[in-house]
């Protein structure tokens, strides 16, 4: 045993045990978040519960179960519940989406056992899932056609092919205000603001302004043009309605303009809702957050966050890359070298929240508030670059990043050998010729990791960006088709700030949860994707070069 311990073998086998088990925590971890995640989008059972209280009184309940638990009978009855008879020690409890939130009030309801008289699973339950109010639990009567009551034959195909017509004019009404009448609105700004900068420099001469105004005369015609387009797609989405007979027992008439889709979930076969899975999947990662983002997709966020991180990387790569050829190439060593090595080592420690708040200080209110002045007096006092924005959150994250940059180049040039320089110059190349042609080449992938580190602590990062750029709902993206098409000053979504907004924030929390699990998954995802990109990209240096080293 003593010869045992004396060899090393048992801290060889401590740290691969140890390697083992932290390997098998981050698994366990990312596989519960996706499992609670991605089964979100898995069509849950319906069911149709009669009820009787402690009164006596019968009422009937839909939903769907969400959550299961034992409640110590001693508990509720010293809340004021009585049973009869005894029920035991616990008592299983049922939390169930209910839906229908304009008429019942509330999502979610606790339900007891001791409560329920029966329970089925009627395959004639629609879930009609809407733009606003959560979704619609019920059975549908009939389709309102312009006014006119259709036959019930076929109700289930005739309602689909209705709601997908009211969807694609919806889509088209939409597309139509984003980009046609957006362009017009962002035209009409830029004529404003054309007009204002005439002013303030004394240039507002009367042929510019009745130029100016032809010009606002034919926008402002197009507009009412389309406009009026605008308003018919909307009244010919809104033309038809589902009859649909609720929990109560009585017929409540919704709009097919307000529903995206219905499914008879209990009636599906396994390929119907693994279709349903990836339908529910596909439309979290394309569309847009609804229902003070509890609801909808999540794309604005994974565009901002993406978007953001390229970003950064474009800013932080060259500087950091410079910084540490100056440091390892060109200093001199000395105390003044060493105190900036120290520093830059220390800057990697500083929490960032104070990253944030110098971002704010400093590029928000000083560097943009300056350019603002000097480049766009004639929207001020509205600021343009002066206040938090996407370039401002790149350039705060480059910031927070760059000594891990830094370090990470400064320790691959280390590795290069001495003589491979003293080579290059020997065979006439000056040493800006050895660094673009030799050094910076073989060093290549130790820059690539330092950037992969970067890219992984950058898109996590959310408690910065809460001050210099992200905000809970952005209207339109930092890129679309109005010039200069590139639009660095604009607020943006994040994907990390998404999951702080709706798990802390919410007003509804039971059901926001599962997009706290799904939206993690996701970023985890987005991250994983852009390390491997970049981990690609490594190796395939690597590779090109590993001749050089030889």
């Amino acid at each position: 045993m003593g010869k045992w311990f004396k060899s090393g073998s048992p801290w060889i086998w401590m740290t691969g045990g140890a390697v083992s088990i932290s390997l098998i925590a981050v698994l366990g971890l990312l596989l519960l978040i996706a499992w609670r995640g991605l089964s979100y989008f898995w069509p849950a059972t319906v069911y149709e519960w009669q009820l009787e209280n402690e009164k006596g009184e019968r009422s009937v309940l839909i939903g769907e179960i969400y959550d299961t638990e034992q409640v110590p009978t001693e508990r509720l009855i010293a809340a004021g519940r009585s049973f009869n008879p005894y029920p035991g020690d616990t008592v299983k409890r049922y939390l169930v989406k209910t839906g229908n939130r304009e008429f019942v009030g509330l999502d979610f309801r606790w339900i007891l056992e001791t409560e329920i008289v029966s329970r089925s699973v009627p395959k004639e339950i629609a879930v009609l899932e809407r733009t606003k109010n959560g979704n619609f639990y019920g059975y549908p009567v009939a389709v309102i056609e312009n006014g006119k009551r259709l036959s019930s034959d076929n109700l289930a195909e005739t309602l689909s092919a209705h709601i997908e017509r009211a969807v694609d004019l919806t889509d088209e009404a939409l597309s139509l205000q984003k980009q046609d009448i957006g362009t017009i609105n962002y035209e009409l700004e830029r004529l404003r603001l054309k007009a204002r900068k005439y002013e303030l420099d004394g240039e507002l001469t009367a042929s510019r302004q009745a130029e100016i105004e032809a010009v606002k005369n034919k926008l402002n015609a197009d507009y009412l043009v389309l406009e009026k387009a605008l308003f018919a797609l909307r009244d010919e989405a809104a033309r038809d309605a589902v009859v649909v007979k609720d929990m109560r027992g009585k017929e409540v008439t919704l709009r097919l303009d307000t529903i995206i889709d219905v499914n008879y979930t209990n009636d599906l076969s396994l390929f119907g809702k693994i279709g349903h899975w990836f339908t529910g999947v596909g439309r979290f990662v394309s569309d847009d957050p609804r229902e003070a983002n509890t609801e909808g997709g999540v794309f604005p966020a994974i565009f901002g966050t993406v978007f953001m991180v390229m970003l950064m990387a474009v800013i932080v790569t060259p500087f950091g890359v410079i910084a540490a050829i100056y440091l390892h190439e060109y200093a001199k060593k000395g105390p003044i070298t060493k105190m900036i090595r120290i520093a830059v080592i220390n800057l990697a420690g500083v929490p960032s929240i104070v990253y944030g708040v110098f971002g704010l200080g400093f590029f928000v209110y000083m560097v943009g508030g300056s350019l603002d002045q000097l480049f766009y007096p004639e929207a001020l006092p509205a600021p343009t670059f002066g206040s938090p924005g996407v370039i401002w959150s790149a350039l705060t994250l480059a910031i927070l990043t760059l000594p891990v940059v830094i370090v990470s180049t400064e320790e691959g040039l280390s590795r290069i050998p001495s003589s491979v320089r003293q080579g290059s110059l020997a065979l006439g190349a000056t040493k800006a010729e050895t660094l673009w042609r030799i050094i910076i080449p073989m060093a290549s992938p130790a820059i690539m990791t330092g950037l992969i580190l970067a890219v992984a602590r950058a898109a996590g990062e959310v408690a910065p960006l809460m001050l210099v750029g992200v905000v809970k709902l952005a209207p339109t993206l930092p890129i679309d088709m109005n010039f200069p098409f590139i639009h660095l000053e604009r607020k943006f979504m994040h994907l990390g700030f998404h999951i702080y907004d709706v798990g802390f924030q919410s007003p509804n929390v039971e059901a926001a949860r599962p997009l706290v699990y799904a939206t993690s998954f996701l970023l985890v995802s987005v991250i994983v994707a852009l390390n491997l990109t970049a981990i690609s990209v490594r190796n395939h240096l690597r590779e090109k070069f590993r001749s050089l080293e030889h």
